[in-house]
């Protein structure tokens, strides 16, 4: 944290650096003031009141990726939903058609044309979305006008914002500092905590000043405590994870080209023990949490599951031992989906051969290959239980806390969110130290 923080007071004092971190946060604060533009025909105040009881459901997910907007209901309300499942339709597709791939490796201009479709298809994807949301809204009775041109309107806005991210996104890539998509999740997740922390001191106000007692002021300084320490607790975690890797020892043999000799030296291939970053989570959390909405939709929505539905919506509540243990095997899962569709070995193995390199004690071509994808099978489960952890700590406190009825709130999905926030301020970090050292290698020169 530490490192951080003089990273960006180093930052300040270069004038180029300075200009491209105060145009990154004119952005985000544009986009923070989008996230609260209400969208017209919609009765906010009920769709607050009827979200409030859809935590356990792919709704309260989406709510904390958009910082509040989809349950608000306003332009912002699909965030980078979109613009995020669009890249990953493109890279599934770079697999499946090979003019994709063979796009996608001709090098920028195959790379822009790529980048094109994938604004295209983030539009599309935008508008289904946008009609979805507006259906869902309608079905709950908050539409206030339920005209053709009422629905035209709302789906329009909708679409018309997930657009506006995107090119908001593009714009603090260009001019800014950091990946545009990522710093914007960051300002979701980040505009919660004033929340959070304003209720956590209403309550020991009220507990202070109202009817209670010290023990219930020392019981609510205690769960301040426990909260704070397992976030702390965390992010050590995520950070000491995140700058680990495992390094291949590669050496390259000596070849004489023209009148030079090049080769003959000593490195390594590195792979990140977390190269999947927080995707499986946001894949596994989607999928666990579609049971509970479904169920949500056929109960009605506000009311309460009961009978058989109430019996399975139970099971999948944040709070169930069985939610958390199949979050936990997905997130696993989706770790090896990822990487397989990511990294390629046959690729890299036949990088290295081409440049003359080899692993000590490998042969080079196919058992550099089986080698390699031994090595990443054992790193992906490493990362895969990583990402479990992060994951599912915060529900098993939930679940504590539901069980002993201690009332810590709701932090179903506390572990995801700490490790985008935790994993977006060190690729920040990491990218201005980058740029301030090319500057000083450009003062050098000149």
């Amino acid at each position: 944290m530490l490192n951080i923080i003089q990273v960006f007071r180093n930052a300040i004092k270069v004038p180029e650096l300075r200009m491209k971190l105060i145009y990154t946060m004119i952005i985000i604060v544009l986009y923070r003031l989008g996230a609260n533009i209400p969208v017209p025909f919609i009765d906010t105040a009920i769709w607050q009141q009827l979200f409030s009881s859809q935590g356990d459901t792919i709704f309260g997910y989406l709510n904390i990726l958009s910082g509040d907007a989809f349950s608000k209901a306003t332009l912002f309300a699909l965030s980078i939903t979109p613009y995020i499942t669009a890249s990953i339709v493109m890279q599934l597709l770079t697999i499946a058609i090979p003019a994709l791939e063979k796009l996608q490796k001709s090098g920028d201009d195959g790379r822009k044309k790529i980048t094109q479709i994938t604004r295209y298809v983030t539009v599309v994807l935008g508008i289904i979305t946008g009609y979805g949301y507006y259906m869902t809204c309608r079905g709950y009775g908050v539409v206030t006008n339920r005209s053709f041109f009422a629905g035209l309107v709302i789906v329009v806005c909708y679409s018309a914002g997930s657009a506006l991210i995107m090119w908001l996104g593009e714009k603090i890539n260009e001019n800014g500092i950091g990946n545009g998509i990522s710093l914007i999740l960051f300002a979701n997740i980040i505009s919660r905590l004033p929340v959070w922390f304003s209720g956590m001191v209403k309550d020991m106000i009220d507990i202070i000043t109202g009817n209670g007692t010290a023990a219930s002021v020392l019981f609510q300084l205690f769960k301040t405590v426990v909260i704070i320490a397992v976030a702390l607790v965390i992010v050590a975690f995520v950070v000491f994870m995140s700058y680990s890797e495992r390094r291949i020892p590669v050496q390259y043999s000596k070849r004489m080209v023209g009148r030079k000799m090049y080769g003959g030296q000593n490195t390594y291939l590195p792979i990140k023990v977390n190269m999947s970053g927080v995707m499986p989570i946001i894949f596994a959390s989607s999928m666990v949490s579609i049971p509970a909405t479904i169920i949500r939709f056929i109960s009605g929505g506000n009311t309460t599951p009961t009978g058989v539905l109430g019996v399975i919506y139970g099971i999948f509540k944040t709070s169930s031992p069985v939610y958390i243990i199949i979050e936990f095997a997905l997130i696993i899962a989706f770790s090896y989906f990822y990487i397989a569709i990511s990294f390629n070995p046959i690729e890299v193995s036949n990088n290295l051969k081409k440049n003359g390199g080899f692993i000590p004690g490998i042969r080079p071509g196919l058992p550099t290959t089986q080698y390699i994808t031994k090595i990443l099978n054992k790193i992906v489960l490493i990362g895969g239980i990583f990402l479990g952890v992060v994951a599912v700590t915060p529900l098993i406190a939930n679940a504590f806390a539901t069980m002993f009825s201690l009332g810590l709130g709701a932090i179903a999905f506390g572990g995801s969110s700490l490790l985008i926030v935790v994993g977006v301020a060190i690729e920040t970090t990491r990218e201005i130290e980058a740029q301030m050292t090319m500057r000083h290698y450009k003062g050098f020169l000149e």
